[in-house]
């Protein structure tokens, strides 16, 4: 196989972790070059060559086609038109036909329950007076979404009394939104899913997600959970990896309801938060495995070699600017992942820490203890 060149729409965090995978398959990757606004983004800082445009801008998305053998993005709002429009011989993976639909979280929920698969109740809203009277017929709390381009919770308003209608419709103005009923659930938990361009699934295990103000705070591997509800969990990530026809590794995002059932809450078509834990804890990292899927090689090994806890590292309230290095101390089985971002800012995902189970003991409590004492042993201290 001649080593092709890897266009990544994106150069965050993300497209940093993907290019750091691709630099160690130079059998594969030549080169890797990505599309982002922000100058010198981390992506570029871990190697990759830099086009400095928007993730929707035709003409970057163009000279970035030019310049790729193969294109992927580790963020959802990429112009999956421009994607669609683009010939061979450049490839697009996952399709912009899989983006397509999982960019607008409406048609996203629509295409999942016509094929079957669990999903909360949901409804269009054309207009103000629709959201009233759906929201009378689903009853209090819903929630509204927005339907594009919104992440981290930041595009959900949960409504809980008629009098937060008005102007929770308000906050999306001139947004298609949407509503669901709310689901009472008991935990979140997410499957990371990748398919290969040969039809090949392989899916890691489940994966118990904590979030805090909508953000995700805590990824525990594997998911406190009972093994029939893990078997459904992993069955419905595979059937939605079916139906989707798209290559790569997806985020399917889940919610674990009183009663021990699965239902997807959202799908990312790249790799997830929630599966950083693989860097340490598993046979073959995410970032690999999505390289992997998208050139169609075979898949490699998604073993749990080590239980893992993950801590996100966002940026302090009280404080926004540049800082210091960020360092821990030094211990057996702790790792920390910066994430080469120069500016501070309040709830930004700045970097995570993995800690794993290097002594076998399988002790989840211990796992998080020692997450938590290494997340707040980091103080942001600005530069002088």
């Amino acid at each position: 196989m001649v080593p092709k060149i890897l266009g990544i729409i994106g150069g965050g965090q993300l497209g940093m972790m993907l290019t750091e995978a691709a630099k160690s398959m130079p059998e594969h990757i030549s080169k890797v070059i990505v599309l982002d606004p922000t100058e010198n983004c981390p992506a570029a800082r871990a190697g990759a060559e830099q086009i400095v445009g928007d993730f929707k801008d035709k003409n970057a998305i163009l000279e970035l086609s030019l310049q790729s053998d193969i294109i992927t993005y580790e963020i959802e709002s990429g112009n999956s038109e421009v994607l669609e429009s683009l010939r061979a011989p450049v490839l697009v993976n996952p399709s912009p036909a899989t983006l397509k639909i999982i960019q607008d979280k409406f048609n996203q929920k629509t295409f999942l329950n016509l094929n079957g698969i669990p999903v909360p109740e949901f409804l269009e809203v054309e207009s103000l007076e629709d959201l009233e009277r759906k929201v009378m017929s689903f009853g209090y709390p819903v929630l509204l979404k927005a339907r594009r381009d919104a992440y981290d919770g930041r595009g959900n308003f949960k409504i809980e009394s008629r009098d937060q209608i008005e102007s929770a419709y308000k906050l999306f103005e001139n947004r298609p939104v949407m509503i669901e009923k709310w689901v009472d659930f008991k935990m979140e938990v997410s499957v990371i899913a990748a398919r290969n361009t040969n039809g090949e699934i392989a899916t890691y295990p489940v994966v118990e997600n904590i979030h805090k103000e909508n953000i995700l705070e805590t990824t525990i591997a594997p998911a406190r959970i009972d093994t029939d509800t893990a078997k459904e969990a992993e069955h419905i990530a595979r059937k939605t990896m079916e139906v989707l026809h798209g290559a790569g590794v997806f985020g399917i995002e889940m919610f674990v309801t009183r009663d021990n059932h699965i239902m997807i809450n959202e799908i990312a078509p790249r790799v997830h938060n929630s599966g950083h834990h693989t860097l340490q804890s598993s046979d073959t990292s995410q970032f690999e495995q999505h390289i992997r899927a998208i050139l169609g090689l075979p898949l490699g090994s998604t073993r749990l070699k080590h239980y893992a806890v993950m801590r996100n590292i966002l940026g302090p309230r009280d404080f926004a600017g540049r800082y210091k290095p960020i360092r821990i101390e030094e211990e057996s089985g702790v790792y920390l992942k910066m994430y080469d971002k120069d500016e501070a800012k309040p709830q930004r995902k700045l970097g995570h820490i993995n800690v794993i189970d290097v002594d076998d003991t399988k002790d989840i409590s211990l796992l998080i203890n020692r997450a938590e004492k290494a997340r707040d042993s980091i103080k942001f201290e600005p530069v002088n």
